[in-house]
């Protein structure tokens, strides 16, 4: 392109296309940046534009070829120009100007207008624009954007207007680049998980808009949503608020009687912000009518975030709940919740009349291991009221009410680098059975160790042989423990009965090889254990009978033991021929030969009298209460016999594109163990100790796992039950005297091959009760959102004629033999089902249930249904019969931020 040379001052402008030089596309940002019209800078003025007289008969507009895109280019010609020192005037625009399209741009000069046609864009400041047809107007300083049509007549190509994060998606739309103002016709906007659309919108400056017939959805199609909300008069304010006049909600374009006055809805662009939670009215035979689950959510920071609901019902029973979820990105997160209920059944005076108190606890933290690689902090905690899952007013959890353990465990660790490393951690623990509610706790206990040192070998030299290879270590156990009832939990009563102890161990110990194929290890540990407090035993003429007495001082005692083994490993491989289908089976035998010997402690053992006489003697320690318990009277010799076998085949895969042979597990396990007391006397003691034998396989893709096990007695028994110095064979019976044995079967399968259809209960792991939906989906009333089949696996709706219909099924068979006394009974019998299946694309149906075969009756069922409406979901959920019969009934908005519009229903249990 070359430069023309005249003798007017003029600027020339022309188009060019893309594919010109860098040189020119510099020259047309210049001239974007300066503007259209009168050319002006800072200090220097030009003369007013004046066409000459040969460019007077040629139009001022320009046509392109539409088969290129085409960019906007400014010449400038370089002349001798007069220096004005009159004020310049300032550009009416304050920016580059970019924009392009891919059929045409035309330049109208005498209109002092740009059109660009079919795929237009164009770029000022913050502002993105893209549209199928723009017209800008550089002398009002205004756009104009629109839809245009395609070959068959259709509307295409919508405006999009940006500005910053803000999005707007209307039919047309006309803006001013100097006031900012715009005028849009027919909207869209997405804010948060809002959609808005109104007919019209005026653009008042960056931060406000006016709306003319709006309407509020967070329907995927805000064109054609199944519900939005109907306004006439709207002020937003993107990111942080709307004000509407009178709001009316339409359900399929059908208005409904629900109407407000005025509306205020929050559009906070943080991911969370504080607000009112409405309870939901519910009604109760034995406690009333009440409100459930009204509260506040407190967003605090973006780390952490606190809920406070609660219940109450007319009969002055009530309910709070406090749950709060913290995070620090790196470092931590985790959540605790804290519910407490005041349950009154019936009114005062009549005689079923019940006042109780249940709280409950539950606490998960877990720190980043990228925070501090050497040391950790983790908490998982679930403890509270025995019956608190059973007696709760506002759970329906039935895998948890069946569960009878409570557990919590919150663990320090730290590793210091030394040589030899030191290994520290700090626990608390609880245990607690909802049955008896006994609680069992630990606070703290302290565990040390001391990396092993091996005294006979270099550094970084090989340890091979019995001396190289001997090696020891340090390891320290001290506790703090009580045992105490759901009364008297955290009260001066439980202190007093605390347990305190300390244990130290040294364990010593070597391997090596013998004949090479056989490996032998030795070991001897001592051990320490001291107490600050032990019992002394007597009898108490004055009470008739034997008391203890506890002495409050430091005792101890030591002990020590030894302990070797002695295994190998033998392979056996069966050939059946490379062209056969199983072309090999190999077994894998691990025996095994162990021997212990612990010595006797007599010396830490005193005697009392049993009654007042004194003729009857009985041995005691008096570390027996402790919390390690107490050494050993007797001493011990014993030898162990153990062998694991394994069981492989390779076959030939069905895939015939693979060369190589398939591998498939036959017995993942079958194992045989059994003892021999080299002490036994033939009384008290007998010399073989019952076989066991176990063993486990996986079959249909692992999907099918079985587990068996069965203990086999070589002794009789006599009339009372009471095993005797007489084989079994000799007594008239076989070999072995099978005692006891099981069996389980877990399979899960589903309509793929993988889990992502599997539903995982992981509330109901963490109140107790099982991971699956055996017994029945975990479901609170206080979060009636989540849906009962798990969707976040499954958000994606199931197409009727493209695929099959997702579902999956969880079976459980269990059966207990018992013959420890002669009965020959089947003790436990029963089977599990659980199935979730989707009937349409958007039914939803499962189903828990099960039957007892001993006692002859159908265990837990739950059915479960569900609805997707889109923006709406639907569910039932109903337990037919039994002790928590009940059902439930939801329908709201899938929104968080629509929450409260919803309407749920449920029954009361028959507890």
């Amino acid at each position: 392109m070359k430069l023309q040379k005249t003798s007017h001052n003029f600027t020339k402008i022309a188009l060019i296309p893309l594919n010109t030089n860098l040189f020119n596309i510099v020259l047309l940002s210049f001239f974007l940046t300066i503007g259209f019209g009168e050319l002006y800078s800072q200090d220097v003025k030009r003369k007013p534009m004046t066409i000459p007289s040969t460019l007077k008969n040629k139009k001022p507009e320009t046509k392109v070829d539409s088969s290129k895109t085409y960019i906007s280019s400014a010449i400038i010609e370089k002349d001798s120009i007069k220096i004005d020192t009159s004020k310049s005037k300032k550009v009416f625009l304050d920016g580059k100007v970019k924009y392009k399209a891919e059929k045409y741009a035309k330049i109208e000069q005498k209109k002092k207008r740009i059109t660009l046609y079919n795929k237009a864009e164009l770029y000022y400041q913050d502002i993105e624009l893209k549209s199928g047809i723009i017209v800008m107007d550089y002398e009002k300083n205004e756009v104009y954007a629109g839809r245009i049509k395609d070959s068959t007549g259709s509307f295409t190509q919508y405006p999009s207007f940006k500005q910053g994060a803000n999005i707007i998606e209307p039919d047309s739309i006309r803006f001013n680049f100097k006031t900012k103002k715009a005028l849009i016709w027919n909207s869209r906007t997405e804010q948060g998980e809002f959609k808005v659309k109104a007919a019209i919108t005026k653009k008042e400056n960056d931060s406000v808009y006016f709306l003319k017939g709006a309407r509020f959805t967070t329907s995927r199609d805000v064109d054609h949503p199944e519900y939005y909300f109907q306004t006439t008069k709207v002020k937003f304010i993107p990111g942080k608020k709307v004000v509407a006049g009178l709001t009316n909600l339409v359900i399929a374009d059908v208005p409904t009687p629900l109407a407000l006055p005025y509306a205020f809805i929050p559009m906070s662009k943080e991911t969370s912000i504080s607000g009112i939670i409405l309870p939901s009215y519910n009604d109760s035979n034995s406690r009333g009518f009440s409100l459930q689950n009204g509260g506040y959510y407190f967003a605090l920071t973006d780390n952490y975030d606190l809920t406070v609901t609660g219940d109450y019902y007319t009969n002055g029973s009530y309910g709070m709940r406090f749950e709060s979820s913290y995070a620090k990105r790196y470092y931590y997160r985790g959540n605790l919740n804290f519910r407490f209920e005041n349950l009154i059944t019936s009114e005062r005076g009549y005689p079923d009349y019940f006042k109780q108190k249940i709280y409950n606890i539950q606490w998960s933290h877990s720190r980043d291991t990228k925070a501090n690689p050497n040391s950790s902090f983790s908490a998982s905690v679930n403890l509270g009221s025995s019956k608190y899952f059973q007696q709760s007013i506002n759970q329906v959890n039935i895998g948890s009410n069946l569960n009878n353990t409570l557990s919590s465990s919150v663990s320090y660790s730290k590793t210091f680098n030394s040589i030899p490393q030191v290994r520290m951690s700090l626990t608390a623990t609880h245990s607690q059975n909802t049955q008896t509610q006994q609680i069992d706790m630990t606070l703290p206990t302290l565990q040390a160790s001391v990396d092993r040192i091996f005294p006979f070998a270099n550094n970084g030299g090989e340890k091979k042989g019995f001396f190289k290879n001997i090696n020891l270590q340090y390891n320290l156990n001290a506790r703090n423990s009580f045992t105490t009832t759901d009364v008297l939990f955290f009260k001066s009563e439980m202190f007093k009965n605390a347990k305190v102890g300390m244990e130290h161990s040294i364990p010593i110990n070597t391997n090596f090889k013998i004949f090479k194929y056989f490996s032998a290890t030795t070991s001897a540990n001592y051990k320490e254990v001291w107490y600050l407090k032990t019992t002394k035993k007597g009898y108490d003429s004055n009470q008739s009978k034997v008391v203890d007495a506890e002495i409050n001082r430091f005792d101890a005692y030591r002990t020590y033991s030894f302990s070797s083994s002695l295994g190998t490993t033998i392979y056996g491989t069966f050939n059946f021929g490379e062209n056969k289908k199983i072309k090999s089976i190999r077994h894998v035998m691990r025996p095994s030969i162990s021997h212990s010997y612990t010595p006797s402690f007599n010396k830490y053992f005193d005697t009392y009298a049993t009654d007042a006489s004194g003729e009857n003697i009985k041995e005691y320690t008096r570390f027996e209460n402790g919390i390690y318990g107490g050494p050993n009277n007797n001493y011990s010799n014993s030898i162990g016999f153990d062998l694991s076998n394994t069981f492989e085949a390779k076959v030939t895969d069905r895939d015939s594109t693979k060369t190589e042979a398939k591998k498939i597990m036959l017995l993942n396990n079958l194992n045989l163990s059994t003892g021999y007391d080299l002490n036994a006397d033939g009384k008290t003691n007998l010399a073989w100790s019952a076989v066991r034998l176990s063993g486990g396989t996986q079959f249909f893709k692992e999907k099918m796992v079985v587990n068996f096990a069965t203990t086999l007695d070589p002794y009789a028994i006599d009339n009372s039950g009471s095993r005797i110095n007489v084989f079994n064979i000799d007594n008239g019976g076989s070999l072995f005297r099978m005692t006891s044995a099981n069996m389980t079967i877990n399979y899960s399968l589903s309509s793929s091959d993988g889990d992502e259809n599997k539903n995982d209960n992981n509330q109901g792991k963490r109140n107790g009760g099982r991971e699956d939906d055996l017994f029945g989906a975990n479901t609170d009333i206080g979060s009636n959102r989540r849906s009962l089949f798990d969707d976040d696996k499954k958000n994606i709706v199931s197409e009727f004629f493209r695929s099959k219909l997702p579902w999956d099924m969880t079976f459980a068979y269990s059966i207990t033999y018992g013959n420890n006394n002669r009965e020959k009974s089947i003790t436990g019998n029963s089977i599990m089902i659980s199935a979730n299946a989707d009937l349409t694309p958007k039914w939803k149906t499962g189903i828990s249930t099960g039957y007892d075969f001993v006692q002859k009756g159908v265990t837990f069922t739950q059915l479960r249904f569900e609805r997707d409406l889109l923006s709406w979901r639907m569910d039932f959920n109903w337990q037919p019969f039994g002790d928590f019969a009940n059902w439930s009934f939801f329908i709201g908005i899938k929104s968080g931020m629509l929450s409260d519009i919803k309407w749920d229903k449920r029954s009361t249990s028959n507890r």
